[in-house]
């Protein structure tokens, strides 16, 4: 079990968002946040994350459009 803060799962749905123009929802950068935060963990380990995004309000967005 990977614990994160809300700011990084934030940060890490930001960054899905710039580089995959892909809008998630935040329990599902949970996820890559985990990744991110123990990337030590993961590497030279081969690793799939589900994204998905269709609960979230889009005027809501917690970083800048």
């Amino acid at each position: 079990m990977i614990r994160v803060e809300e700011a990084e799962i934030v940060a890490a749905m930001q960054l899905i968002y710039q580089r995959l123009k892909i809008v998630v929802e935040p329990s599902s950068a949970t996820a890559l946040t985990a990744i991110i935060k123990q990337k030590h963990q993961f590497l030279n380990k081969k690793i799939g994350v589900i994204l998905s995004g269709g609960n979230i309000d889009l005027t809501q967005l917690p970083f800048g459009k």
